[in-house]
């Protein structure tokens, strides 16, 4: 969404649109027809997966042993 506003806007109307920002989000707001401010969402960053991290949470049904080739590090 690129929007541009007055700065006289009602700042109610400019929580709303502060609140509804999305990734790639822009607002510009203007004053006298003359852009006097910009702003841009941010991305939250997510913290990195690593390796292993369910480790421990399948429980295994069956007997055989054979579907489990290969598997053996991650088996408590």
């Amino acid at each position: 969404m690129n929007k541009i506003i007055d700065i006289d806007t009602d700042h109610t109307t400019l929580i709303e649109l502060v609140a509804g920002l999305q990734p790639d989000d822009e607002v510009v707001i203007v004053r006298n027809h003359k852009p006097v401010a910009k702003l841009v969402s941010t991305v939250e960053d997510r913290p990195r997966r690593k390796p292993g991290n369910c480790k421990g949470m399948i429980t295994i049904l069956v007997e055989d042993d054979e579907h489990l080739e290969g598997f053996e590090e991650y088996m408590p």
